[in-house]
């Protein structure tokens, strides 16, 4: 009884196994290339040569098959598309319907890139611009205040202490 359980087993198993002998190490290499190339329909994200569904096993097969008839790979190519449309292919073709697909991550890329100069170029302003722009808003009396003010060593402690607030005509009040 343990026999025949055993022997029932190996047959399952070895049915399970598919025959990838083709008959030439060429075909052979060509096999391994193309099921890497193309995706199980039944399955998200995985190739053929990973799927163990059985639509993947007859894409195999048939894959095998139409090798050895001496099918190219663009024909072995259209005949899966055909079939089953662009998304059997891993790297779909570029047409009209996959511009967006195949041109976006460049457009996204040029975008960051963009954002990335105005970024830099707005924070690399010189210190000096910026106290030009500010000087040019003060007429020369306050100009003339504010580079008394910079001269003084401890101009910035008297500023935050508020000791100047007085010069400028306003009260405690802010």
């Amino acid at each position: 009884m343990l026999t025949v359980v055993l022997l029932a087993g190996s047959v399952v198993a070895l049915a399970a196994i598919e025959l990838n002998r083709l008959s030439t190490p060429e075909l052979s290499s060509r096999y391994k290339q193309l099921i890497q190339e193309y995706r199980c329909p039944k399955c998200q994200n995985q190739n053929l040569a990973d799927s163990d569904s059985p639509i993947s096993i007859d894409l195999r097969r048939e894959i095998r098959r139409m090798l050895e008839e001496g099918k190219s790979d663009r024909e072995i190519s259209d005949y899966l598309v055909a079939r089953y449309g662009e998304f059997v292919l891993y790297r779909p073709r570029l047409q009209h319907s996959t511009y967006l697909l195949w041109l976006g991550p460049l457009l996204l890329l040029l975008i960051g890139a963009v954002i990335v100069v105005l970024v830099i170029r707005r924070q690399a302003r010189p210190i000096q611009a910026q106290e030009e722009i500010s000087q040019a808003a003060l007429n020369p009396a306050e100009k003339a205040r504010l580079q008394d003010l910079l001269a003084e060593p401890n101009a910035s402690a008297s500023i935050a202490k508020g000791d100047n607030a007085s010069q400028y005509g306003s009260d405690s009040s802010p």
